[in-house]
């Protein structure tokens, strides 16, 4: 490979990884506009937070549990050492032929942080930041970079005979989170006045125009996430991947419409920006391998089951503020399983490997997730007390509150 073109492979990674880490921004703006006044501090710290964690925790461990090399593979577990070196007898240029080492590092851990920003919009508005940050440094620096290399890494997703695929992350990312969020929920239970007497009551989120930059952001970055995820720049390639990226986006948005309007009669903007994102994470798996017309089902299909996944949770009593679990999780297993439906490597052996696949990592990352949250409950407890949730988190946890020159319902 030339020099120029090898250059030109790698300013596109950087480039992705800048969009990929602005997922972070509309991660924190999605999920402050969606709840309550009360709480924005917190939401927005923890999304600033959580970036900074992930970063240092993969260059401490996660990159070399996740990349073990090649002594592990087909294997379930390996660990290349600690710390962010170059391999032994390797300089920047020769690590590959698209990028270099640090740029590789750098793509990697932008989607590392993502994982537990997913789990933070699910557990919004009652969980104690402590608890919540340890989690998240196990969660970022152990569990993530595991499953990431069953598939990514070399491991045994990678060596079935017909190997799992997930192009971008549909399940290694987003159903990571989503398996996390949903065990979170679940062992925090329900905000106050969420459930009352066998109904469920709305919490309106409280600035419905920064949800909508958030949305906007999330899929400007997603251009990063999965055209990065070539892993060159490639003209055929990338420019295939940001279409279909943008219509399976775009069907989400109708799908979600037509089936909210379906069911409450009304045209619902959240379940629009959030059927924008259900598209996203449904075509991230297979983005790659999809014609137009396949991304828009995919896409559009993504878009119903949001709609209905929001519905569900709350009818078992799941309290998700933002619908993290119905857009990452369940939308994630949709993509997932679309690859064996659709596009290139559609078949009965591909769906087994992608059930092989959604099954084990779900069995994974929920032992995980629930191990350590359960611990954190029964030790130092993971919920504020009442009087702190009626309050609002802002000025228990951090002392102020976002809005300070303006008077408040809540």
């Amino acid at each position: 490979m030339s020099q120029e073109l090898f250059t030109i492979n790698n300013l596109w990674m950087m480039v992705a990884t800048i969009l990929v880490f602005i997922m972070h921004l509309g991660f924190a703006a999605l999920e402050a506009g969606l709840t309550r006044a009360k709480n924005t501090v917190n939401i927005l710290f923890k999304n600033t937070i959580i970036p900074a964690l992930g970063i240092l925790t993969y260059a401490f461990i996660g990159f070399n549990l996740m990349y073990p090399g090649d002594a592990f593979e087909g294997g379930f577990f390996g660990l290349a050492g600690l710390g962010l070196a170059l391999p032994d007898g390797w300089d920047t240029s020769a690590y590959d032929e698209g990028y270099t080492f640090f740029t590789d590092f750098i793509f990697q851990a932008m989607f590392a942080a993502t994982a537990a920003t997913i789990v933070s919009g699910a557990v919004a508005e009652r969980i104690k930041l402590g608890p919540f940050l340890f989690f998240s440094l196990l969660y970022v620096g152990i569990c993530y970079p595991i499953v990431g290399m069953w598939k990514w890494g070399g491991g045994f997703l990678d060596t079935l005979s017909t190997p799992f695929y997930d192009f971008a992350g549909s399940t290694i990312v987003h159903s990571v989170g989503g398996w996390g969020a949903i065990i979170g929920a679940y062992l925090l239970g329900p905000r106050i006045g969420k459930y009352k007497d066998g109904k469920m009551n709305a919490i309106p989120g409280h600035n419905l125009p920064l949800a909508t930059f958030g949305v906007f952001l999330l899929w400007f970055g997603w251009f990063g996430f999965n055209g990065g995820s070539v892993l060159s720049a490639a003209p055929g390639d990338v420019s295939l991947v940001f279409v279909t990226t943008a219509i399976a986006a775009s069907a989400g948005a109708f799908g979600a419409l037509f089936a909210s309007y379906a069911k409450f009669k009304a045209y619902d903007i959240t379940m629009v920006l959030n059927g924008i994102l259900a598209g996203l994470v449904s075509i991230t798996a297979g983005a790659d391998q999809m014609a137009v017309w396949e991304s828009a089902v995919i896409g559009f299909v993504g878009g119903i089951l949001v709609v209905f996944g929001v519905v569900l949770f709350d009818k078992i009593k799941i309290d998700d503020p933002v619908g993290a679990i119905s857009v990452h999780l369940v939308c994630g297993i949709w993509g997932t399983l679309a690859v064996g439906i659709f596009g290139d490597l559609a078949g009965v052996g591909q769906i087994i490997s992608q059930l092989i696949g959604i099954v084990v990592i779900g069995v994974f990352c929920t032992a995980f997730a629930f191990i350590i949250f359960f611990t954190l409950k029964k030790t130092i407890g993971i919920r504020v007390d009442e009087t702190e949730e009626v309050e609002g988190l802002d000025i228990n946890e951090h002392g102020m509150h976002a809005y300070p020159d303006f008077a408040t319902k809540e």
